[in-house]
């Protein structure tokens, strides 16, 4: 805190499963703006692999975006222009998304008019893809061979598209308002099915159901019977076929203070924790697995 006001300072920190804490001593805190000044109020973007054992970020010395395992070794510069903000644009104004295992990288920028296209980063083979700009990625399927996007229509309503790492569109829908109007949501790994939590803004009741790409068809509601103190934040599908919500529940100062994983059953709507812990309540910012 500096006067009234509150910024980041320090460095970014992983904490492992293992209760370890892994400093990125390498890693930008503060964003570049487009006119190369530094947000010092502000945070620059960082993504984590849903396995907790790779993350992207830009890089303090030459302000590229790297990636690292978590285990160790050197950071490594994006292949081509995917390293590079593009001009006219800064830090704060790319989106990273990494796949499970850490393997893909997508890259969405908010550029005016969305021109930009979207960069899928193969870190294995350094191939690069491209997505249409207007398009913003939602997240990868488990297996990371496919990418969920939105977008917004002529009419304003929104359609999903499914696209596979070579950038080919695949099942594509304009989606009902029930799916279009809640988060989180998360492809399934045969590329056409999407589970969405719908949080009621007045009742503060969580229901989970599925939509077919394919068909059009959504599926009954379940009750997501989590604590009254917590509230979905993020949605994934597991290796089985079942969802997997993480929860974050909030303490009586408005600040988050404990994330929880639970597997869904999709066919009945039972939870069994699968991971959980604490989280520090006087950090600026935090990001899960998967983020």
């Amino acid at each position: 805190m500096k006067g009234d006001f509150t910024r980041p300072c320090g460095g970014w920190k992983l904490t492992l499963s293992n209760g370890k804490t892994v400093t990125l001593a390498d890693a930008a805190v503060h964003p570049r703006l487009a006119d190369g000044k530094v947000d010092k109020f502000s945070n620059a973007p960082l993504g984590i692999s849903g396995d907790g054992g790779r993350v992207v970020y830009f890089r303090k010395s030459d302000r590229r975006l790297v990636w690292r395992n978590v285990a160790g070794g050197p950071a490594r510069a994006l292949p081509g222009k995917a390293a590079k903000v593009p001009k006219g644009l800064g830090m704060a104004d790319v989106s990273i998304k990494l796949s499970r295992d850490g393997d893909r990288v997508a890259i969405d920028y908010a550029d005016a008019g969305g021109s930009l296209p979207s960069l899928l980063v193969d870190l294995r083979g350094g191939g690069t893809a491209k997505l249409p700009g207007a398009e913003v990625v939602q997240g990868f399927s488990p297996d990371g061979s496919h990418v969920l996007t939105g977008g917004l229509t002529e009419d304003n309503t929104t359609e999903l598209t499914v696209y596979d790492t070579e950038g080919n569109a695949g099942e594509s829908r304009v989606v009902p308002q029930v799916v279009s109007n809640n988060v989180p949501i998360a492809l399934a790994d045969d590329q056409v099915t999407v589970g969405l939590v719908i949080t009621s803004l007045t009742k503060g009741r969580s229901t989970l159901r599925q939509y077919d790409l394919s068909t059009d068809a959504v599926s009954p509601a379940f009750d997501l019977k989590v604590p009254i103190n917590e509230t979905p934040y993020r949605l994934d599908w597991d290796e089985n076929g079942k969802m997997v919500v993480w929860g974050v529940r909030v303490n009586a100062s408005g600040f988050a203070d404990r994330a929880t994983a639970r597997r869904v059953d999709p066919s009945t709507g039972e939870l069994t924790k699968v991971d959980s812990f604490p989280m520090k309540p006087d950090v600026w910012t935090w990001w899960l697995p998967g983020e």
